[in-house]
């Protein structure tokens, strides 16, 4: 299984396509493991000519462990979290791509945006914020990821997502309930250890304010933020938007947190659009 070698840090990365296109990297939010990033959504990138790259993210899947079980600090920043995307980029020899994260994710992909210029062509930013205005957060403080966290048998923690994906009356994009249990299982499967978000979130919590600097951020940016989300507000997205010389922003009606598999053409439409339109002006064309 590949991981990165590059230094002591080890993350664990998967890669799909020829490896003769230009790259996509694809980056989780927080908690979540490389499965977020369904095979039909990855097989879309793939057919556009891209060669699309996921990976575990530290302290989930099968990727690097900052801590033990009571361990809710892992002593690491979200800049720290950026750089995980370089080790990946590094172990696989490539100079720079195109980043799409969601949520923390895309958090994750600013830093390397701000951090790391040259590594990036282009980037897709979905459900995340620029800092920590209070006019972004509607999640709350998060109480329960500052605590140890209460552990569970695999059988509990899918019987619990069979409750928690169950079909929404009149919602206009239903969660997809069989996958959400498969994925609950197969996470729990590839490496259970929910103490591992509470780390991340200790490092969000002390994430610096980004969206002054966003302002330098030049490439070409995708923007894309559900009208009903839950968790990160979408004015955040507008922000973002006017911060960025070079974004276009999608605030998406009835959408939420999460991008239901109806809206992933017109993710995929965005972010193919977004990454042609860099290597376009990388050519001088």
């Amino acid at each position: 299984m590949p991981y990165t070698d590059t230094d002591d840090v080890s993350i664990y990365y998967e890669v799909e396509g020829d490896p003769a296109d230009p790259v996509i990297v694809l980056i989780a939010g927080g908690g979540a493991q490389l499965l977020t990033w369904r095979d039909p959504f990855r097989a879309m990138l793939v057919d556009e000519g891209f060669l699309v790259v996921r990976f575990d993210n530290r302290d989930v899947g099968y990727s690097q462990r900052f801590g033990g079980e009571h361990d809710l600090d892992g002593g690491y920043s979200l800049g720290d979290m950026g750089e995980d995307v370089v080790r990946v980029l590094d172990h696989l020899g490539v100079e720079a791509a195109h980043l799409v994260g969601h949520s923390m994710g895309g958090m994750m992909a600013q830093m390397v945006a701000l951090e790391h210029p040259e590594r990036v062509l282009s980037l897709g930013l979905l459900s995340t914020i620029p800092g920590q205005d209070p006019r972004y957060i509607l999640h709350g403080d998060r109480a329960e990821l500052q605590v140890e966290p209460e552990r569970y048998s695999r059988e509990e923690s899918v019987a619990a997502m069979a409750v928690l994906a169950a079909p929404v009356p009149g919602a206009r994009y239903q969660p997809d309930t069989e996958w959400e249990v498969w994925a609950t299982g197969e996470a729990y499967d590839r490496g259970y250890a929910p103490e591992g978000f509470s780390r991340q979130w200790a490092a969000l919590l002390r994430a610096p304010e980004r969206l002054d600097r966003l302002r330098e951020v030049t490439v070409p940016t995708l923007v894309l933020h559900g009208r009903e989300d839950d968790v990160l507000h979408w004015r955040s997205a507008v922000d973002i938007a006017e911060a960025m010389p070079a974004a276009e922003l999608h605030v998406l009606p009835d959408m939420g947190h999460l991008i239901p598999a109806q809206l992933w053409p017109t993710l995929v439409a965005g972010v193919v659009r977004t990454a042609r339109h860099a290597e376009t002006l990388a050519s001088g064309r």
